[in-house]
């Protein structure tokens, strides 16, 4: 079943010789339409024009069954060029949607045609990859449901997770490149400086296009059993996820299954999901799911309400900082269908280095900055993730599932994911199989890191000229 953005509940460069060939393309009759548009959403009383993905009926991003294809026609009537990324797919990597790398972007009043098998099921979700536009909330739910979550005894709830400002995007960019009297992230002085859990002064944070003011209120049934969907597609922010007086079981993360972990609280990078199953109070009493903001007093989040419960007024703020977001979590997960054992056969280091002065920030590959990581089909590939920096860094790679596998020197077999949260001064090993070929893109999901230079590609030395 589809739902719309208000309900969301359900019953570097261009490799040489590279084409961007034209996307096989299916009767218009069988498309699911997707529109890149502005849209007009209401934050603390006021009027706020930002950009969405819907389709023609309103129906906010895009939900799709076993057995579906994404076949997709994205239109942009946004008066600027887009193109939008299919976060946590493993599709082709001429479909990719990362401007110049994967595609050309699409021209207002044009459309660009996908068609694939959606792969790997579950909760995904989909944003803009052009200039500063997900920092607008050009970002929706791209969830890809299984035979297990169809036959689960359980009502489905996506929380959309996103940091607000009124200063335009361009505007905090240049302010966070003025030059700044303060020590390098590189400096010997780092102790001093210690950990920077914020760089963006954010006005608001949404959950669902709203406010704790006045949150989004989701329809539940007493005593019934929720699986929340929860995507962290904010731009620069972390946040935990706290459930209050319910117990939550996590059972998927970056839409892959885990071994069930149980708690009431769940850390979340930006770019990170987490599939949380509850069960609601048997009273029919209220439950809300809020997600408060690492290193701020703020956070949001949404209601879970039977008929006729009562729905208390919830402070936005709170009377202390949401804590930092680490790995002590991550070293307790343990993915459901780990890796086949195989025997390593490329080794990639990368080291996250920057400077907070002048607002660079790199991702050298083995000692090379602007270098791809260069790797051949059907290898068992390990990267490893130095964080040199006193600021986090959520890693993503596009068109790959990988395995954390070391954290700190700790060896584990972890949570299959698409993005690792990289805390100040981490260590982290991330296992993958070379199965998909392409020029895939591999960057920090801070976007404001991402546009510093945070950015980089993982290239296959036989890299397919169409799909």
């Amino acid at each position: 079943m589809d739902i719309s953005r208000r309900g969301f509940l359900t019953a570097a460069g261009i490799a040489a010789g590279a084409t961007f060939a034209k996307m096989p393309v299916a009767e218009a009759s069988t498309k699911t339409v997707l529109h890149a548009r502005t849209r007009q959403i209401e934050v603390d009383g006021k009027a706020a024009t930002r950009y969405g993905v819907e389709q023609a009926d309103g129906t906010f991003g895009l939900f799709l069954n076993p057995g579906e294809q994404f076949n997709v026609r994205l239109v942009n009537e946004l008066a600027d060029s887009t193109l939008v990324h299919w976060h946590g797919m493993d599709e082709p990597w001429q479909q990719d949607g990362v401007p110049y790398l994967s595609a050309f972007p699409i021209a207002p009043g044009e459309s660009a045609d996908y068609l694939y098998d959606p792969k790997p099921s579950g909760t995904r979700w989909m944003h803009s990859h052009f200039g500063l536009q997900e920092q607008n909330l050009l970002a929706a739910p791209l969830i890809i449901r299984d035979k297990a979550a169809m036959q689960e005894d359980a009502q489905e709830v996506v929380l959309l997770l996103e940091d607000f400002s009124w200063t335009s995007p361009e505007e905090i960019f240049a302010n966070l490149r003025k030059p700044k009297k303060m020590m390098s992230m590189g400096s010997s002085s780092d102790k001093e400086v210690g950990p920077d859990l914020n760089d963006v002064e954010f006005d608001a944070f949404l959950a669902n296009d709203r406010t704790l003011d006045d949150p989004e209120v989701v329809a539940v049934e007493k005593g019934g059993r929720v699986r929340l969907r929860i995507i962290n597609a904010s731009a620069s922010s972390n946040y935990t996820i706290d459930l209050g007086a319910l117990e939550g079981t996590l059972i998927a993360v970056d839409g892959n299954p885990i071994e069930p972990l149980s708690g009431k609280t769940f850390p979340l990078a930006i770019a990170q999901r987490a599939d949380i199953m509850v069960t609601l109070p048997s009273d029919g009493s209220a439950a809300a799911v809020l997600a408060h903001c690492e290193g701020r007093k703020m956070r949001s989040g949404i209601i879970l309400a039977p008929k006729g419960a009562t729905v208390a007024k919830i402070a936005t703020m709170t009377d202390s900082e949401g804590p930092e977001i680490g790995l002590a979590q991550e070293l307790q997960l343990r993915a459901a269908a780990p890796l086949a054992a195989k025997k390593t056969q490329r080794r990639i280091p990368v080291h996250l280095t920057g400077s907070m002065s002048s607002y660079i920030w790199n991702m050298p590959i083995e000692g090379q900055g602007g270098m791809p990581a260069v790797v051949s089909e059907q290898q068992r590939v390990e990267i490893t993730m130095t964080n040199e920096t006193p600021m986090s860094h959520p890693m993503h790679l596009h068109g790959h599932s990988f395995q954390v596998v070391e954290i700190n020197g700790t060896k584990i077999s972890g949570a299959m994911r698409d993005t690792i949260m990289m805390p100040p001064k981490a260590q982290v090993t991330v296992a993958l199989d070379t199965t998909n070929p392409g020029l895939w893109a591999f960057h920090c999901h801070n976007l404001y890191h991402l546009a510093a230079g945070m950015f980089s590609t993982m290239a296959y030395r036989q890299i397919p000229k169409s799909t």
